[in-house]
C-alpha cells in the first residue's frame, strides 16, 4: 500500500491503459449480465425477456453499477484496472464511497450510450423502427464523441476525464511491484 504523500502524487493514468482496462471490464461485466439474465429466467418462466422490458433494463442497470461500483469502492480497482496497474480514488488519495461512485458510474453513461448506439447501429438492420430521436444519434460519429473525450485527458495537464472532475476522483498508476 502507498503512503498518504505519495498517494496524492502518484502519477495520472494515461488514455491507453483507461482504454485497456474498459475492454477487458466490458468482457467481465458481459459475462456477468448474462449471468444476471439467466438469474432472471425462473422469473420469466423461462421465456426470453422483451428488449423493452423496463424493469429488466433497471435490473441490468443497477447490476452494472454495482459491478463497477463494488470494486471501486473495495479497493479502488476494478479487475481491469488490477491487470493494468490502475486506481480510482479521490484527489486526496482516501478511497472513493458510495456518492462518489454513483458520480462516477452515471457521469460516464453518455460515453458508454453513445458507444452502445454505435455497436446497435451496426447490429440492427431496420432503422426505421427506430424513434426518431435514436435514429438521429446513429448518425453521430460515436468514434469522434468518444475520442473527444480521450482527446480531453491526453490534453489536460492533470490527466483528468470530464468524470474524473465531476465526481472528485482520479484515475493513478501505481508503481510496479504494488498491490492495490
Amino acid at each position: 500500500m502507498l503512503d498518504a504523500a505519495s498517494v496524492t502524487t502518484a502519477p495520472r493514468a494515461s488514455v491507453l491503459r483507461r482504454l485497456a482496462a474498459i475492454a477487458y471490464d466490458s468482457l467481465l461485466l458481459l459475462a456477468v449480465l448474462f449471468i444476471a439474465s439467466w438469474a432472471a429466467l425462473p422469473f420469466t418462466h423461462g421465456e426470453a425477456v422483451h428488449a423493452n422490458n423496463p424493469l429488466f433494463t433497471s435490473y441490468l442497470f443497477l447490476i452494472t453499477f454495482f459491478f463497477f461500483a463494488w470494486f471501486w469502492i473495495h479497493g479502488g480497482q476494478t479487475l481491469g484496472m488490477r491487470a493494468w496497474r490502475l486506481r480510482v480514488q479521490l484527489r486526496d488519495g482516501n478511497p472513493i464511497g458510495w456518492w462518489h461512485a454513483l458520480l462516477r458510474f452515471l457521469t460516464g453513461l453518455p460515453a458508454w450510450g453513445l458507444l452502445g448506439l454505435g455497436i446497435a447501429e451496426h447490429v440492427i438492420k431496420d432503422h426505421t423502427q427506430l424513434p426518431a430521436l435514436v435514429a438521429m444519434l446513429y448518425r453521430l460519429p460515436t468514434g469522434l464523441v468518444i475520442g473527444v473525450g480521450a482527446l480531453w485527458v491526453v490534453l489536460d495537464n492533470t490527466r483528468w476525464s470530464l468524470r474524473d472532475r465531476y465526481s472528485e476522483t482520479v484515475v493513478v498508476l501505481l508503481p510496479k511491484g504494488v498491490k492495490g
